[in-house]
Order: structure tokens, then sequence, then C-alpha cells
């Protein structure tokens, strides 16, 4: 999706094979360490900023070479499934595709992203790379255009001119097609644009995504057309501009050359609306009987396992990938059928008093004013960055951690050295032991896992909380049964340590029902002293949002009318995981359905909290976690140094803001508008704002004095009560 204009250039390449991977790179831009750069570009852990996140994967980098460094842009293909393993033995690859046809496309004249590398995986599934040269400060058509349909092209984008941009786009493509090549897929969103310096001067236009193209192919009339009608240009007379840039005065006026592409115009989007039409009714259907591909860099299943055990580790979303598919999944569930029943049968058993106390706590909701103190975060070690991750936890301003340890892994000296350096600066510190697939099947290796982790981490800290997502086969649990084994072999021998406290049961996501069947069955040695979830309200939106009629707030009372009224814990509960996770493909550990970007991420993040502290019957919520791509409150960039997100920026102003501080409950407002009120150790007010569903006007009880960002900006502030809230949430301190 970037690339930088290599048009008349003389170019050679070179190739080149080394054990994984062979390939070619351009001569003039080779690095100064080739298997070294190649080792780099092909991982997406060290790669930049995600720059499309599909059926391919784009992602910033950057080259060291001769002149300096260089910066580019790797799109990596999958090559995994049988179709694809044949195309690339028949065609190639789409990589090598694309770097022929870029070759083909600057032969052309034609502006187009300056190939760097060819990448190829010597394993026939393995993915395939192609690394081309960043081109600086572009533009995507396709947001120029969609301002272009709303008409305020104008004022989003004053450097160009629509008419002189789609008179360039004809005569590129007019170029393109005399070249013999016909790329196939020419759409707003396969064109860069580089405006010039003003209005008046001609944008370089970049064609991009090239492994559809086919070279030296004679180009009919209906074969240019075809490539034409792509564009999605609805103005009548920038249609006629660009017909005219490309046939030329005399051609353009052909009237079987309008009218077939006006044709061809409107059935390429009739064709696309059937197609969304066609295939939305059938995508869940079909989701039961093909299996969710998975991304090239995660590494095949054990030879040989069985369906239980096709589990291995991502490392790039800090998290296991299943293997088995549905039917697998589903099989092993019949299996465990007895145990299914058992759970069910024990959370139905136990909803009527839930549901009694559910209502008494709902009914309580806000009688009393409750202190601010709950936030907290999760954190790994960083190794030789830890130190930097501890800069920013103090910027941060949050006093408590969560540390996640991984009872599978041998050396755990790292772990130990976060935990003494946490702990000696006054962090309450907390751990987390999740399991895998082969520790549930060793118990004798889990037990003497936590035996060497509780004497190594019981000084730092005495709240553990066993087992991690336990409703997810991908962690090692497929039944209640061999979960409650583990934490009646991890509670006997933490609670040798004075002071212990065990959490549990650590369900992922809205699913309480599974919740309740885990708290509710009686099992030796179990006893849970806090009751811990993995709350996700909506990954797919805001924390205001419904599900099964339950929003946050609903949410979080039904947490803590499970724990008061389980058998196997007392009336305690902790959120100890939930976060929003970004648009940063592999990184990120839910799907792209699932994701947002920063802005989204941290107006929800706030408002989360809010919601679920503000209720006073949940004392904890930790955000997962610090440092981390794809999600994390701040991430290592390509030159290992900490970028803060908006969201770090947004959970520190609301540390700052009321931490310490009394909840004194919600105002009354009319939705979309919330309004908390809170009050200072020194006796002043500040009313946390924000609204569900765009910018809105609201009133408070008395006048602002000042206004505070969610950033931690000052923002100004109105004269008298009425103001402004939006979906950012804001503090305004009112005057005393």
């Amino acid at each position: 999706m970037a690339g930088s204009e290599a048009t008349g250039q003389e170019r050679s390449f070179e190739g080149f094979s080394f054990e994984d991977v062979h390939g070619e790179v351009a001569a003039t831009h080779r690095p100064i360490d080739l298997s070294t750069a190649i080792e780099k570009l092909i991982d997406p852990g060290r790669g930049g900023d995600t720059l499309h996140w599909g059926r391919n994967y784009l992602y910033a980098s950057e080259l060291e070479t001769e002149a300096g460094p260089l910066p580019v842009v790797v799109k990596q293909f999958r090559n995994q499934g049988f179709r694809a393993r044949l195309s690339r033995h028949l065609k190639g690859s789409k990589a090598t595709r694309s770097w022929r046809a870029a070759q083909a496309v600057i032969d052309a004249g034609v502006a187009t992203p300056a190939p760097i590398l060819l990448i190829e995986s010597e394993a026939v599934d393995g993915p395939s790379f192609f690394v081309s040269e960043k081109v600086p400060d572009f533009i995507e058509a396709r947001y120029f255009f969609r301002a272009l349909q709303e008409g305020i092209e104008r004022q989003a984008f004053p450097q160009i001119e629509a008419e002189m941009l789609v008179g360039g786009v004809g005569q590129m493509l007019r170029r393109l097609h005399d070249a013999g090549i016909w790329h196939r897929d020419v759409s707003v969103g396969n064109l860069l644009i580089v405006p010039g310096g003003k209005a008046s001067d001609p944008p370089t236009v970049y064609l991009i995504d090239l492994n559809r193209a086919q070279l030296d192919r004679p180009l009919t009339v209906g074969r240019r057309t075809r490539d034409l009608c792509r564009l999605r240009i609805f103005d009548p007379h920038l249609q006629e501009v660009l017909l005219r840039s490309y046939w030329g005065q005399g051609d353009a006026d052909s009237p079987w050359k309008r009218w077939l592409y006006r044709l061809s115009f409107h059935g390429f989007l009739v064709k696309n609306w059937i197609k969304d039409a066609v295939r939305s009714p059938f995508r869940s259907l079909g989701s039961l009987f093909v299996s969710r591909g998975h991304h090239a860099h995660i590494p095949p299943p054990p030879e040989g396992a069985s369906s239980r055990d096709l589990v291995v580790w991502d490392h790039l979303s800090d998290q296991p990938h299943q293997h088995a598919g549905r039917w697998q999944r589903l099989g092993v569930r019949l299996g465990d059928a007895g145990y299914h029943a058992r759970e069910y049968g024990a959370a139905v058993a136990a909803l009527p008093r839930a549901r009694r106390r559910y209502r008494e706590l709902k009914e309580g909701l806000y009688r009393e004013p409750i202190r601010w103190d709950g936030l907290g975060v999760g954190m790994r070690p960083m190794n030789e960055y830890s130190e930097a991750a501890l800069v920013a936890l103090e910027a941060l301003g949050v006093e408590r951690v969560l540390l996640r340890l991984h009872p599978w892994q041998e050396d755990h000296d790292a772990e130990e050295r976060l935990a003494r350096e946490l702990h000696g600066r006054g962090i309450d510190l907390s751990f987390a032991l999740p399991q895998n697939r082969d520790l549930v099947r060793d118990r004798s290796r889990w037990q003497a896992a936590v035996s060497q982790l509780a004497e190594r981490f019981t000084p730092f800290g005495r709240d553990f909380q066993i087992g991690q997502a336990i409703n997810r086969s991908k962690w090692g649990v497929w039944n209640y049964a061999e979960y409650l084994e583990l934490v009646a072999d991890a509670s006997r021998i933490l609670r040798q340590h004075e002071g212990v406290r065990i959490l549990g049961p650590a369900v992922i996501d809205y699913e309480f029902h599974r919740l309740a069947g885990v708290l509710n069955i009686p099992w030796e040695g179990v006893y849970f002293d806090i009751v811990s979830s993995l709350l996700y309200v909506d990954r797919r939106g805001a924390p205001e949002n419904r599900q099964l009629g339950f929003d946050t707030v609903d949410k979080a009372v039904q947490l803590r009318a499970l724990a008061d009224t389980g058998s196997s814990c007392s009336g305690r509960a902790w959120v100890t995981e939930f976060n929003w996770p970004l648009w940063e493909g592999p990184h990120s550990p839910a799907g792209r359905d699932v994701s947002v970007d920063e802005e989204t991420q941290a107006n929800h993040l706030v408002r989360y909290c809010l919601l679920v502290l503000g209720t006073g019957l949940v004392e904890r919520v930790y955000w997962w976690q610090l440092v981390a791509k794809g999600y994390g409150l701040t991430f290592l960039d390509t030159e290992g140094s900490f970028r803060m997100r908006l969201s770090f920026h947004a959970l520190a102003t609301l540390q700052e803001q009321v931490a310490g501080s009394s909840f004194l409950g919600p105002l009354k407002a009319e939705p979309p508008i919330r309004l908390y009120r809170f009050q200072t150790e020194a006796g002043e007010e500040v009313v946390v704002g924000w609204s569900t569903a765009g910018t809105v006007n609201a009133t408070l009880p008395r006048p602002v004095s000042r206004v505070v960002g969610r950033d931690g900006e000052q923002l100004e502030s109105t004269a008298g009560p009425n103001i402004q809230v939006g979906p950012a949430p804001c503090y305004f301190w009112l005057e005393r």
C-alpha cells in the first residue's frame, strides 16, 4: 500500500537463496546484510504500522542500505490450502506475480511502488513476500472519492483538483493498456495519490495491488472498459473526463464506447450488490463447515496429536492458537457430554438464588459513595526493555499490576526481576497462572511448576489467579473437571504460604452460565477467595451496548451476584482482563470484525472503567496489557522505543482526575448522555460526562470552572452549567 515512483530507471536484480527462503533483490537497494534484513522483513512481530489487514497482510518496515535507512512496505501472501498451492505451482505465487507486474508497469511509464525484494518460502504452503519502497505522504484515492461523493472534497482535500486527478488516472490507464497490461482490479482502493505543491499542480498517481494483472495480453475494448468501469466515479461530468482522457477526443465521442462503459459501470455495481446479497445469508452457515484460516506466522500443530491437543503458541498476539476445526471440537465436546451436563445442571440450580441476589444488588446501586481506587494493568516482562516499561507504568500513575507468569516456561528469571522491581516501587502485585494443554495433561509437571512459582513470587504478592479463559479450548481445558483438578493442586501448594488468596475461575467474555456452573460444583480443595472474570462485554461495540438485554453495569452486577451466591467462593469480584483489540493485523487478539481504531479504544476504556467500578460491586479492573502491539496501552516500535497510545493518556488522565475521590453516583440525564459525579477529599466536585451517540448538549447542577479532555488537555470551559459531551469522556470541574 505504499511505494515510490520508479519509472524510467535502469534496474537490475540479483537472485539469492538461503536455507528457508529464496528470491530476488533490487541491486540498487540491496541491504547491507541481506540475510538479517530478510529475517526481519518476514517477521510481522518486528514490523511497523499495519497498513492493511485482510486476505493478505501489509505492514511497514525499514531496510538498512549503504545509502541509509530505506522505508519499505511488506506485503505477505498466504499459500495455505490446496487451491493456493496449486495456483502457486501453475502461475507462481501472488508475490512473484506482483514482482513481475511491477517491473512491467514501470516499463510502461506508469508509477508504482519500486520493487525491492521478492521472498519465497521453501515450504510448499509457506508465505510469500513482496517488498516495495514506501511512498511518502500519500492519500488513498478511496478517501478522496468518498469525500467527492459527499460533496466535501474541497474542504477535506483542498490540494487535489478532481478533474485533474481523474484526467491523470485516465491517461495512466491508457499507457498501461497500450503496453498490454490488464490490471483486472482497478479500483479507487488500488490508487495512491501524492498531491502536487498546489491544487493547480497535477498529482502523482501510483497503481498498486498488481498480483492479478495479466501481462502481454491483447487488450480489446471490452477488457479496457472492464478496468475503467471498476472506478467508482458517479459524477457524469467526471465520467466524461475519464473517457476523454483515456480514449482521446475523437474516440471518446464514439456512442458504442460510451454505451459499453455505462453498461459495464452499472453492471459492476449490480454485480457487487448481488454478490453481497447472496453471500451474506450463507456466511454463518458456511463457517460451520469451513474452518477459519490462520495467519502465516502461526506454527503447524504437533504431528500425530489428537483433536484435544492441536494447540500452538501465537507469539504475535501472545496467546494460544487452536488448530482443531469445528467438527473436531464438536467431537471432543460430545465425548465430554457428561461433564457439560453436570456443569449446566449446576448453573441452572444456582440461577434462582443468583437472580434474587442480582435484583437486590441492582436496587441498591449508587446508594452510598464509593472510593475510587480500583484501576490496574497487566504486564509481562520486556527483558532489555523492562526499564522503559517501568517508566511508562510510573507515568500512567496506576499502582496495581497483574503479572502473568507462564508455568510451562523453564526460565522465570525475567519475571522475578520485574516482580522484585515492582514490589520495591510499592506496586500492589498480583499474579496470573494460566494453563496450557501440556500442563493439563501432566499434573505432576503442573504441580512442580506451581511449587517453583510459589517459592519465587509469594515474597512479592499473595494474590494468585489460577487458570486463564477456561471456557476456551485453545487454553487447554476441555471440561470443568480438568480445570478444577488444576485449582485443587495449585491451592494446596499456594496455601502453604501465609496470606495467599486464590482467584478464579477466569471465565472469558460474557458467558456467566459457565461461571455459575464452575462456582457451584463441589470439589475438594477448591475455594475462590476472589471471583475473577475476563469480562469482555462487547468486542463489537461500545461498553454501553446490550447483550441479551444487559449492559456493562448489569453484567458487573451479575458477576457480583454469582460471587455472592456461589457455593465455592466468597462474595468478592475482580475483572482481571479486558481490552479493545486494535486494527493491527495478527497482533490483534481478535478478528478484523471486532477490532477498533485508537480513538475508539481510548473512549471505550474510560467508559468501561467508569461503568464497572462505579457499581462498587467489582473491586478492581485490569487492562490487558501495558505493552503490546494489537491492544496494549503502549507498544514497542521498530526502533526499540515506546509509543504511548491514546488509551495510555486516557487511562492516565482518568487516574489523575478521580483516583482517591468518592464516586457519588450518576446524575440524572436523558440518554445518550452519561454524567458520573465525583467528590475529591478537598471537597471539590468533578463530573465525568460523555455521550453514546455523537455530540449533544447537557446541563450540570452548577457552573463549570474548568474542563479537562479525555487525554489530559485543558479545554475551554463554558460560562454557566450548560456543556457539550461527545464519545470522548471529559472532566467538568464544578465551581464551589
